[in-house]
């Protein structure tokens, strides 16, 4: 895909094109010539439509309409916040994984409301400057860990068209809590709880994709307006930092800069996601710090998130960098074991379909980066037993996520295999070089020794003095003796054939 430039305040690099050209999936075959990606999208649609059948793509999926494309962004659209909502949800990810497989540029799909059920001054502000969006090469989207339920709709009090909603997924008790994210956790709620604390104004919370920052904001904001409903309103301003910056560009080009000033200044909380947005936007830093020290001068909370902590944050002015590390900085660590079985367990329960724990651990082991990829995952395999009315299990979890599983590929070695089998049978990493004989521990080693030589190219020999120098005669007796085991006791293959898929991973 070809990509044009122009160089503006923002920074921002333009795309191919600054139109809306709407293409739905019904006539995408047939608007090569209208949209420069409508020939991809056609071939998306033919495949999503052999992937959930005729009756689900009917349902869910037709009434998308192909939007701008924005850099490494494309902008698929929907009729209705319901509609938006599910595909988001249920194929967010698979949508995203096919446009990047498709047009290896585009690394992002958005899914909104279509612009006829917009409000002309939304419609107007996001013409004027599409021209001017692009985010920095570090940015990235978070996404929150599971939620467990689906509570009613929660909205904040908006200002016009200044903020963004809340989306009520995101509540506290949908937050998975675990050693990774407890402290954001707790300085969320203490927020959530007093608004504007000494040394808890501003909240900024860091972290890296899929950590649950967003998750965090929103509940924060959810509790705000819950609790402040018989105490009277409070004004709860959601958005992006690139949202803020499109806001006040559009707010310049209309001539009604104090009008967005005044808004903005009039909220009880406002809450900035993805503030790297804003390096490299000199003007936008600029109209944020003063939107900033009148807030907290009024006593106002504000709460930031962001991929680094201030101080990494080098694009940044350093007064705005200072003020932002000021009150209190919380990070999210990447998730643990524990916590993405915890999320994938919520996820579940959810859901009502029943996953066995063996599909969990192996997703878990599988995909450890990205919480988004995790949940949608998972979202697959429960869409593919609803539809076809199958149970879920490890072969039909291997078959449906076949193209991420293939992502995460890489090769394994005698030490992995060593530490992973060490630790589900709860052995001794020593145990493995080890003279001891007992059951307990030989068993485990004579598995290792199996899935080395299915797993790796290592000779016999070698496999044997990775062993405690054993011969490699004793290997070849492991693998018999593995083989057979497995034959005729369903659990013991099923743990084999588990470690060996988390190990593929």
């Amino acid at each position: 895909m070809r990509v044009t430039s122009s160089r503006h305040e923002s920074g921002v690099l333009s795309g191919a094109s600054t139109d809306t050209v709407m293409v739905r999936p019904a006539d995408a075959a047939a608007a090569s010539d209208v949209h420069p990606l409508a020939s991809h999208w056609a071939r998306i649609c033919g495949r999503l439509q052999a992937e959930v059948g005729e009756v689900e793509y009917h349902t869910w999926l037709r009434q998308m309409t192909l939007g701008p494309v924005d850099h490494d962004e494309i902008t698929l659209y929907l009729p209705t916040r319901f509609l938006r909502d599910w595909v988001r949800s249920q194929y967010g990810d698979r949508l995203g994984t096919m446009w990047n497989g498709e047009v290896a540029a585009i690394r992002r799909v958005e899914l909104m409301l279509s612009p006829e059920l917009r409000t002309p001054e939304l419609r107007a502000a996001e013409v004027k400057t599409s021209e001017l969006r692009t985010p920095p090469a570090s940015a990235a989207t978070p996404v929150a860990p599971a939620a467990t339920s689906a509570p009613a709709q929660v909205a904040a009090e908006p200002r016009g068209d200044l903020a963004a909603p809340l989306d009520p997924r995101f509540t506290f008790d949908g937050f998975v809590v675990g050693k990774p994210n407890e402290f954001a956790y707790a300085c969320a709620r203490r927020v959530a709880e007093r608004p504007s604390s000494p040394g808890f104004n501003p909240l900024f919370l860091y972290g890296g994709v899929g950590l649950g920052k967003t998750h965090l904001m929103h509940a924060v904001g959810i509790e705000l307006t819950r609790a402040a409903r018989d105490a009277g309103p409070v004004t709860v301003a959601y958005m992006s930092a690139e949202k803020f910056m499109y806001r006040f560009i559009a707010a310049i080009r209309s001539q009604q800069t104090m009008e967005f000033k005044e808004q903005l200044r009039s909220v009880d909380v406002l809450m900035i996601d993805d503030l790297q947005f804003l390096i490299g936007k000199d003007n936008t830093q600029e109209e944020f710090f003063h939107t900033f020290n009148a807030l907290v001068d009024a006593g106002k909370q504000i709460v930031v998130s962001a991929d680094k902590s201030p101080s990494d944050l080098s694009g940044l002015e350093d007064r705005l960098r200072t003020r932002l590390g000021c009150g209190m900085v919380a990070d999210l660590h990447a998730t643990t074991f524990e916590l993405r079985i915890s999320i994938l367990e919520a996820k579940a329960q959810a859901s009502g379909v029943a996953v066995p724990p063996k599909v969990l651990e192996f997703l878990a082991h599988k995909i450890t980066t990205n919480v988004r990829e995790l949940e949608g995952a998972l979202n697959r395999m429960i869409a593919h037993a609803n539809l076809f009315g199958r149970p879920v299990t490890l072969d039909a979890t291997q078959e449906v996520l076949h193209d991420i599983l293939k992502a995460h590929d890489r090769r394994v070695t005698i030490e992995e295999i060593q530490r992973k089998v060490s630790e589900h049978w709860n052995i001794r990493l020593t145990d493995m070089s080890s003279a001891r004989r007992a059951r307990a521990v030989a068993r485990p080693r004579q598995v290792a020794m199996y899935l080395a030589k299915q797993l790796t190219s290592r000779s016999l020999p070698e496999i044997g003095r990775k062993f405690g120098n054993r011969d490699h005669t004793t290997v070849m007796h492991a693998v018999s003796r593995v083989t057979e085991l497995m034959e005729v006791d369903t659990a013991f293959a099923e743990d084999v054939e588990l470690l060996r898929r988390m190990l593929e991973s």
